[in-house]
């Protein structure tokens, strides 16, 4: 389970997040939206260990993730929006290192290329990867440690719709086998049709929070109920 309570992160005058507070329970997509600057990356920064907050606190099966033990990849895989491998590395090495940073047996870096499709282009270099492709490396690293939590953050961008099909897939058998999900994304169609739990984020606050169809209870749809909350928000 992710916890969040009370988060407040400031940098200097400015306030990117405010008095957050939600959860995202095992075995349930839960789906963080908000335009650009709501706070969403914070948020998962907080979470993830890279940014301290100002007030609050953001914890992983109960702990901050710097509590986590030597080997955290095992307990929570994260891909963030602007991570990247090194583009003169090839997709193989670049799995390879990460799994041996947490002690992950090297078997298992042949399973998640398998499980993400880019067995095929291993021992290709990535500066070669499309977008999408490097999307998928993303998530192989994502999952290398066989986590009970996934984290990640607008997986959906740079996929063609058989790339988007596959991430659904694959985020809703993770979940259906009890890992806690949390997705933050713009693709507010594809949350519709396999979040469970939404968090609408919006000026570093939230403005909404529950089930899928507490959130767009009396709306036509996910879109439709954001704009909703978030129209007049300051």
């Amino acid at each position: 389970m992710i916890e969040v309570h009370n988060l407040t992160k400031r940098y200097g005058s400015n306030t990117a997040v405010e008095g957050a507070s939600f959860q995202a329970p095992a075995g349930v997509i839960t789906g963080l939206i908000g335009p650009n600057g709501s706070g969403k990356s914070t948020t998962l920064r907080v979470l993830l260990g890279l940014t301290r907050p100002s007030a609050g606190s953001a914890t992983i099966l109960g702990k901050r993730y710097q509590d986590l033990g030597p080997f955290p990849l095992r307990s929570v895989g994260a891909l963030l929006d602007n991570a990247a491998p090194v583009p003169e590395r090839r997709a193989v090495d670049h799995l390879r290192w990460i799994g041996q940073s947490n002690r992950i047996p090297s078997s298992r870096v042949q399973e998640v290329l398998e499980m993400v499709g880019l067995a095929s282009v291993a021992k290709k270099r990535v500066r070669g990867f499309s977008l999408g492709m490097k999307q998928r490396l993303g998530i192989a690293a994502a999952v290398i440690g066989d986590p009970d939590v996934i984290v990640l953050d607008e997986p959906m961008n740079g996929l063609d719709p058989e790339g988007i099909r596959w991430i659904r897939g694959f985020i809703t058998e993770r979940a259906a086998d009890g890992a806690t999900v949390l997705i933050s994304s713009h693709f507010m169609k594809e949350l519709e049709s396999i979040a469970e739990r939404v968090v609408v984020l919006s000026h570093g606050r939230i403005r909404a929070q529950g089930t899928l169809a507490e959130v767009t209870g009396g709306h036509p749809s996910l879109e439709d109920a954001y704009f909703h909350y978030t129209e007049n928000a300051i």
